[in-house]
């Protein structure tokens, strides 16, 4: 089994090249994707040469490279954006929601929006009807202020 394996060293570096592709599928910051073009050098070279230590070597100078030169440009590319990426609670504003519960005058309601229900309150602090569609503009801890649709 020990010698298959040693004969077939390149199967090896394309299973860790996929098991890295597999994780990437997971984190998607495009960190193991690196380890994955490390491993096909690494199953590439294996293929001209039976030496582990150049296939090893190949592996960590390529993946090194890739995390420094081609990471930034993949993350360039699929971020245009930039660092505006919201998260978390902060992507809900902007959100079309709908009122579950009569918005008083001065007062709070209740808005459903993507699924989840929120304390709200009127922007311009007048009353909304239940049933209608509302913006959410701002939100402070757990009560998102809106303005009709």
């Amino acid at each position: 089994m020990m010698e298959y394996i040693v004969q077939n060293l390149w199967l090896v570096w394309v299973l860790i090249s996929i098991l890295c592709l597999v994780l990437e599928l997971t984190s998607g910051d495009f960190f193991i994707l690196c380890f994955a073009i490390g491993g096909a050098a690494a199953a590439i070279v294996s293929c001209f040469t039976d030496s582990l230590t150049a296939q090893i070597i190949v592996f960590a100078i390529v993946t090194v490279v890739s995390i420094f030169f081609i990471r930034p440009s993949v993350l360039k590319h699929l971020h245009k954006k930039g660092d505006n990426r919201v998260s978390n609670v902060d992507a809900i504003i902007g959100r079309v929601g709908k009122v579950t519960e009569r918005i008083e005058d001065k007062g709070y309601g209740c808005v459903k929006v993507d699924g989840d229900y929120w304390k709200a309150q009127a922007k311009n602090k007048l009353a909304i009807e239940e049933g209608m569609s509302v913006r959410i503009v701002s939100i402070d801890s757990v009560i998102v202020t809106v303005e009709i649709a």
